[in-house]
């Protein structure tokens, strides 16, 4: 089935009511507390100040390591819309006890109705990720993603912005309190009326026994992610952007000050400039993704992350501020645009970071325990944001670094981990350079793929054309496949790479290997009594004058120890490209063709005793035509 647009995604009844009850709470959340900070800074003494806006900080991340773990096992027993709509209702009375504890003046209050608030975001955060795979299609997951990021970030930086004006209305008398306390409880009661438009989502544990013990809970849900390597280190990606962002934005107020010699209004200006490049940055992911999780996209992110990072660290290490702190000057100076340029990218890459990140670890996530799995991301989250602030102490007060050198290590530092992550997940480089390929050299359109089972084992027949027939199909196709290929190519540099880390099966004739052909076929079976979809291509070798090669009778040996399901397919397109043998050998030439038209094709499934190698040849044949 087509999966929507984001336009359409956006507007349809299964999404719009739970993305505008998310960015209302986010929106709610940061006008309180920037409001209370602004508040804070400019009441009371320089001292207590730092004091009571460290601990606000604090407090508003404590809840996460507290109540997370309860959260996700609360999420996975219970209905998630029912749920939402309980953390919402209770939103208005933590928005009623906000207002009299503005009016009271007790700051002390107002820090205990910020750290309600934060446990009320505890409890929203699982629910958060884990109701989209239930209501959206897989194909529509990551625009789903990309849209939730977008208005997160949207919504934190608006209400950063209008709870810092609001605070300055305070000055002039009570009528300000009275606007903060009017934005928060209608906000609310938007929010909780919206809210109830959400869709049903059935919970996946209703039976399930919750631990209360955050400590041993948290460990044995990480136990359990660490079960699928896909998904353990989805979350630690997550986190580590978490990390960069807080470590980027909780310098920007110093930075302002202390390098580019700015006001406040210039630190609103910087905060918009990576707000609106995560937003950005999200919705092209979602475009780029063509409707499935583009795991290739992650490491252009961090790629991206790490050179614009150097970047900025040059461009402010290297600038001399104006006499005059407001934004036109600034705006006048030499290097300022580089700045808000290198900003705004930092957001674009981050968006192309973490949308597959958080789409990944959704879809792989066993459904019975993803709202636990979303819940241990969200310690880890609150985590590493906590180290950010370690780092900065560490780098700028005690070993006396600069905001720019400080800039410079952090965006080494995501280099060494972007690098240990792809290492331990090589899917990532794998998908990486199955993108390039497909949006350089080719462009590929998918024709019948819908006729793949989406599970259980099964084996796809296909013409075999050139050197990149195995990236092409396992770009097209959305379940994870295992090639079975000619042991040569399997070893050829750098494809090998991708091939091992696909699990291809190389095999050769039994001639050449007696013991590899047999412990192929032993793996084989055992792969498809797994369930796992398996590739072959029956020619045995690639062509060398376009034409289909006779079958091989591999195919007809595995269907006698195993009968699965065959899946006829096509490959349309590719010959005379640079990979394939026409005119000579393979890479013999410089490529000549590039955004060529290949397409993929797909036949109905056919059952294991109807497979006749003549009559499979024929379909494969149909199924090309007469586009080479």
């Amino acid at each position: 089935m087509a999966h929507l647009s984001q336009a359409q995604l956006l507007l349809s009844r299964r999404f719009l009511p739970f993305f505008c009850t998310q960015s209302l709470g986010a929106f709610n959340d940061n006008v309180f507390k920037n409001a209370l900070i602004v508040m804070i800074a400019f009441r009371l003494a320089t001292a207590e100040a730092n004091f009571l806006i460290n601990l606000a900080a604090g407090l508003f991340i404590l809840p996460f390591f507290l109540f997370s773990a309860t959260a996700g096992q609360v999420a996975d027993k219970l209905d998630k819309s029912t749920l939402i709509r309980r953390i919402k209702a209770a939103e208005i009375g933590i928005a009623l006890l906000g207002t009299g504890a503005l009016y009271s003046g007790n700051n002390y209050l107002c820090l205990s109705v910020l750290f309600l608030l934060g446990v009320q975001s505890a409890f929203f955060g699982p629910v958060k990720y884990a109701i989209l795979p239930q209501h959206l299609r897989k194909a529509e997951l990551v625009s789903g993603n990309a849209l939730v990021e977008m208005g997160t970030f949207v919504s934190i930086l608006t209400g950063t912005i209008v709870g810092g004006l609001l605070a300055g209305f305070t000055g002039a008398g009570e009528s300000g309190l009275l606007w903060i306390s009017a934005v928060i409880l209608v906000t609310a009661v938007t929010g909780y009326l919206v809210s109830r438009a959400i869709p049903k989502a059935a919970p996946p544990a209703p039976d399930l026994k919750i631990n209360f013990n955050p400590v041993t809970q948290t460990a044995r849900i990480l136990k359990e992610a660490a079960k699928k390597p896909s998904v353990f280190y989805a979350i630690i990606g997550i986190s580590w952007f978490w990390l960069l962002g807080a470590a980027y934005l909780t310098q920007i107020p110093s930075l302002t000050r202390n390098v580019l010699g700015g006001s406040e209004s210039l630190v609103t200006l910087l905060l918009c400039c990576f707000t609106i490049g995560v937003a950005i940055g999200s919705l092209l992911c979602g475009k780029l993704s063509g409707g499935r999780v583009e795991l290739g996209l992650v490491p252009i992110g961090a790629a991206g992350l790490t050179i614009v990072g150097i970047l900025l660290a040059s461009a402010t290490g290297s600038y001399q501020p104006p006499a005059e702190a407001t934004v036109a000057a600034f705006w006048g100076t030499d290097g300022a645009l580089g700045i808000l340029v290198n900003l705004t990218l930092i957001g674009i890459f981050g968006g192309f970071f973490i949308v597959p990140l958080y789409s990944m670890m959704q879809e792989r996530s066993d459904p019975e325990i993803r709202a636990r799995i979303i819940a241990v991301n969200n310690v880890l989250n609150a985590l590493f944001m906590v180290v950010a602030a370690v780092l900065g102490i560490v780098f700028l007060n005690l070993l006396q670094a600069t905001i720019p050198q400080f800039f410079l290590i952090i965006a080494l530092m995501n280099a060494a981990v972007a690098i240990f992550v792809f290492n331990r997940v090589p899917e990532f480089a794998m998908r990486l350079l199955i993108w390039l390929l497909s949006h350089t050299m080719y462009r590929v359109k998918h024709q019948g793929l819908e006729t793949i089972p989406a599970e259980g084992p099964a084996i796809i027949a296909c013409n075999h054309v050139s050197y990149v027939d195995a990236l092409l199909l396992a770009g097209a196709v959305r379940r994870p496949i295992r090639f079975i290929m000619y042991k040569p190519i399997y070893e050829i540099p750098v494809l090998h790479f991708i091939f091992k880390t696909s699990r291809a099966i190389p095999i050769c004739s039994r001639q050449q290997d007696p013991e590899g052909y047999a412990r192929a076929f032993e793996e084989i079976e055992q792969g498809l009594k797994d369930g796992d979809l398996l590739c072959i291509f029956p020619e045995g070798q690639l062509t060398k004058d376009g034409e289909l090669q006779p079958f091989k009778a591999g195919i007809e040996k595995i269907l006698q120890r195993t009968p699965v399901p065959v899946i006829p397919m096509a490959l349309r397109g590719l010959w005379g490209s640079f990979f394939s043998h026409k005119d000579g050998h393979a890479f013999s030439t410089l490529p000549r063709r590039f955004w060529s038209r290949v397409s993929v094709v797909a036949g109905q499934p056919l059952e294991a005793s109807a497979v006749e190698l003549e009559k499979l040849q024929e379909q494969v044949l149909g199924l090309r035509g007469e586009h080479r």
